[in-house]
């Protein structure tokens, strides 16, 4: 485990640090499931508020 000693002879604990990585941006195939996503969820909402603004 990581510490430090400080002056006082306290102990100083600190977290271990995940391994760090660069993002990667997405593929051409990700972006087009992206927008089908986002198309469906869309016109659910629609559809909700719809239905809601009938019944009320």
């Amino acid at each position: 485990m990581r510490y430090t000693t400080e002056d006082g002879g306290r102990l100083n604990n600190f977290a271990i640090e995940p391994k760090m990585y660069t993002a990667e941006p997405p593929t051409g195939n990700q972006k087009r499931t992206y927008v089908v996503l986002g198309v469906i969820g869309a016109s659910l909402v629609g559809a909700l508020v719809f239905i809601a603004s009938t019944v009320s």
